[in-house]
């Protein structure tokens, strides 16, 4: 059985992206997003747990977006309106052998990067 993991670190003050909202969405095969799960970012950045595990953990897209422009105008990062960034989409694919997907975000006010992790 898999899991999917996550991992956001602010840039710009090279720490983790501590209190971050983001949802989890399957997108369906006609196109649609289906809202899977809503979670926030622990101290270091992280859920406790996998985001997706188990039989949950199937092949297919999905994506996970991160709200944050909120993140950075609650540690009163003055953002232009609207922000550069407010939500960041991250829309990945699951395949069928895959037993552990880590989907790190690294961001700043203006811009981010992502790769698949370890």
């Amino acid at each position: 059985m898999g899991r999917l993991t996550t991992h956001v670190l602010d840039t710009a003050t090279g720490l983790p992206a501590a209190d971050l909202a983001f949802t989890l969405w399957r997108i369906e095969a006609d196109g649609a997003r289906r809202l899977v799960s809503a979670h926030r970012t622990n101290a270091d950045g992280r859920v406790d747990r996998p985001i997706l595990e188990g039989e949950s953990f199937v092949p297919g897209i999905w994506e996970l977006v991160f709200e944050v422009g909120a993140h950075f105008r609650r540690r009163g990062v003055v953002l232009a309106e609207p922000a550069f960034l407010d939500e960041v989409p991250l829309r990945f694919g699951i395949a069928a052998d895959a037993d552990h997907l880590h989907v790190p975000l690294l961001v700043a006010p203006y811009g981010y990067s992502t790769y698949r992790g370890s």
